[in-house]
């Protein structure tokens, strides 16, 4: 099935999944960010670039998503979304500072195994 997935397609297929995760670390600083507006941190949130950022970044990835799915199957597709689990604490490396433990890269290599299997 991938051979047949038009470039286009694919990349977006893979982009989707890096948008979601990049999305939940801009969360997570909202998420850290609110701790320091104690009492009116709903209305700070709203208003919070870092928020709105990661809500446009999901709505895009939405829409991408959807596109997606004209043309590939979602039990296919969806598989694809198991990037995110690689992704998420990467980028968490990345910009937040966090660490990753020997159960992390295991898991890794089960999830990859599964996607290879998947797509093969």
């Amino acid at each position: 099935m991938i051979r047949s997935l038009p470039v286009h397609v694919l990349a977006l297929l893979v982009l989707t999944p890096a948008l979601v995760a990049f999305g939940q670390v801009l969360f997570k600083m909202s998420g850290q960010r609110l701790a320091a507006y104690p009492g009116n941190g709903f209305q700070q949130l709203v208003l919070d670039p870092i928020f709105i950022s990661a809500m446009a970044l999901y709505a895009g990835a939405t829409f991408l998503w959807v596109y997606v799915l004209k043309s590939v199957p979602l039990s296919y597709a969806y598989s694809f979304m198991a990037v995110t689990y690689l992704l998420v604490p990467l980028f968490a490396v990345l910009w937040l500072g966090e660490t990753l433990n020997l159960k992390y890269y295991i898991g890794l290599g089960l999830i990859l195994a599964g996607l290879f299997t998947l797509w093969s």
